[in-house]
């Protein structure tokens, strides 16, 4: 998998939420889909890594980080390849959050719903 180019990280960027994941104790192939995983393998392993993050304590740091970094794979606080992709184009890129907290705060509804029971099939 290739990795993020530094020019993506945020300046401000740091690591140590990383080692209070609850991702730390689950199977790292939940939150990357395999090459050409569609439809419902990749649903079902979608809603089994959001579920993982929904009990995750440092979820909102998580997520603020992929939006901030852009980053395009995986599951990362709670949120699809796909839930991101659709904060990078509601948001001009003139506006696009910069600094820790910003991404969050740009994408605070999209964040609460990323683990809401509609998203991990608990509600239909």
């Amino acid at each position: 998998m290739p990795q993020q180019p530094l020019s993506q990280v945020p300046a401000d960027a740091t690591w140590e939420w990383q080692e209070q994941g609850a991702c730390r104790e689950a199977d790292p192939e939940l939150f990357f889909h395999p090459q050409n995983e569609r439809g419902l393998a990749r649903l079902r392993r979608d809603r089994a890594a959001k579920a993982v993050c929904a009990r995750c304590d440092v979820r909102i740091e998580c997520a603020d980080y992929s939006i901030r970094s852009r980053e395009p794979y995986g599951v990362w606080g709670g949120l699809t390849e796909e839930e991101r992709e659709r904060i990078y184009v509601r948001i001009a890129l003139a506006q696009f959050p910069r600094q820790r907290g910003e991404g969050a705060v740009a994408a605070a509804e999209e964040i609460a719903n990323a683990v809401s029971a509609t998203s991990l099939g608990v509600v239909s």
